[in-house]
């Protein structure tokens, strides 16, 4: 995937009035930080070159995830037009410029966080956007914990947000989410943290009368949530100059691994399973782990004497649901 153009102009005009070594540095400890399991006793962003230096190294992977996330669900629930979208914890809008692409009927975006200068710079790159709905999204200042809205939206992301809280504001966090959307995404780093995050979003969502329409092919609990293994997914996508040079790379891509759940109050269509790794394609042999209602996590092995399941299963990729157009009402 590529960044749209116009973000991608917009965050090299945001560094150039920011020394590049400056912006280094400022990636290399936020690149600590994030990896730092434990919640934030201090707002990560702490300086307008750190918010400046975030946008740059992390907007391209977090566009690409949510993007990601979002067209699983799409092809789940075609007609789902939604209209309104809430970026909880939004920071730049990484989120919201994902969103656009992915549902052009959307009109109206608030963006909320804690950090003014994430605000700030998200609202001058809005502008530049193609999409309406970016470029008039309202950039609210507040905690993400207390949304103060009493208006239902018909779509809301808490990404890459639940890392930087207690246990009891995540939870506070997905409920209050759960409450002011008709559907919720919630995304975290594809590591068993993540997923252990990820796992918690999932109860409540549950909980509060949602339904889980996307990775998970059923509503019972995760195979994975015990052992070592763990539920992520990975979404690629092209490094501008830019962001090559600030994280000292030398592939013109990146592979974002990520862990999300996507709750609805109206049933959609569900697959009837989700591949959670890289097939392994042979010749005349495609191997599968594929997560079901019914047995769990399996290995599924598709032979060239099965046809067009063969060639269809010689096309997919980590992620998509399987049997391909198979599904059933959530």
């Amino acid at each position: 995937m590529d960044l749209p153009v116009e973000l991608v102009r917009g965050l090299e005009r945001a560094c150039a009035g920011v020394p590049e070594r400056q912006l280094a540095v400022s990636v290399d400890r936020l690149i600590s930080r994030y990896r730092d399991p434990r919640p934030a006793a201090t707002p990560i962003l702490g300086s307008p070159a750190d918010v400046t230096a975030y946008a740059a190294y992390r907007m391209p992977a977090t566009w690409a995830a949510v993007r990601n996330a979002l067209g699983q669900f799409h092809r789940l629930a075609p007609e789902f037009q939604p209209r309104s979208f809430l970026d909880i914890g939004g920071g730049t809008g990484a989120a919201l410029w994902a969103s656009a692409d992915a549902f052009p009927s959307l009109t109206e975006a608030v963006v909320l966080d804690q950090v003014d200068e994430a605000l700030q710079l998200g609202r001058r790159l809005a502008a530049g956007a193609a999409e309406a709905v970016v470029r008039s999204a309202v950039w609210r200042l507040g905690m993400v914990t207390d949304l103060r809205t009493s208006d239902r939206v018909d779509l809301a992301a808490v990404s890459y947000v639940l890392s930087e809280l207690s246990d009891t504001d995540q939870a506070a966090v997905v409920a209050q989410a759960s409450e002011a959307a008709e559907v919720v995404l919630v995304i975290e780093p594809g590591t068993p943290d993540g997923h252990r995050r990820i796992l918690a979003a999932r109860e409540s969502l549950m909980t509060a009368g949602l339904t889980i329409v996307a990775p998970c092919p059923h509503q019972t609990p995760c195979p994975l949530a015990e052992g070592s293994d763990w539920c992520h997914f990975s979404a690629r996508i092209n490094r501008t100059s830019l962001h090559r040079r600030l994280k000292g790379a030398e592939l013109s891509h990146e592979d974002e691994k990520f862990s999300y759940v996507i709750a609805s109050r109206t049933p959609h269509l569900q697959a009837r399973g989700r591949i959670l790794r890289h097939p392994l394609k042979r010749k005349g042999l495609v191997t599968l782990q594929v997560c079901t209602a019914e047995e769990g996590v399996v290995p599924t092995l598709v032979s060239k004497r099965q046809g067009e399941t063969y060639r269809r299963a010689r096309d997919v990729q980590w992620g998509d649901a399987w049997p391909p157009g198979s599904s059933i009402v959530s």
